[in-house]
């Protein structure tokens, strides 16, 4: 069984909910002004994708939140993710953020019922006819995954031979 780092109730998803990724819907990427925190792993991801060295990517696409953690940059003409296009497709699909591939299973989204159905409004992929049900355990694991990658990093250091 995996370690569970969120420690809320959730009885209510633990039978699993139906869902599916739809393709090129882009929703959950076309909202203004959302924060995507970046893990070390993402940004080493990115930079290979744009084949650039890692620091050179965080001074392009990234700036830091207050407290020093790296996020993606936002347009500026309206707050969308950098990486959507026109037509809602993301131009980093094979290497995007862990936080992105999360989605919608984010411990803000599963923190009640109510913030779900939020979350349902937002993305069609939820109780979709053609979804799948996912169970409570994988859930938990994206949760993780998410968790995680809000804790971020404020520093890139090169890894070392010696480091482990």
């Amino acid at each position: 069984m995996s370690r569970r780092i969120w420690q809320r109730r959730r009885d209510w998803w633990d039978e699993g909910i139906e869902f599916t990724c739809i393709p090129d819907c882009g929703k959950c990427c076309d909202e203004p002004d959302g924060i995507v925190y970046l893990s070390r792993a993402d940004a080493e991801k990115l930079a290979t994708h744009h084949e650039i060295a890692v620091e050179d990517w965080l001074q392009r696409d990234c700036r830091q939140t207050i407290d020093g953690r790296y996020i993606l940059k936002s347009r500026e003409s309206d707050g969308i993710c950098i990486y959507l296009d026109d037509e809602k497709k993301c131009q980093v699909y094979p290497a995007k953020p862990a936080q992105c591939s999360a989605f919608p299973w984010w411990a803000e989204n599963l923190r009640s019922e109510r913030s779900w159905r939020k979350t349902k409004k937002l993305c069609p992929g939820i109780d979709h006819p053609d979804a799948i049900k996912i169970d409570g355990e994988t859930i938990n694991l994206w949760v993780e995954a998410d968790l995680n990658s809000t804790i971020g990093f404020r520093h890139w250091k090169p890894k070392t031979q010696t480091d482990s």
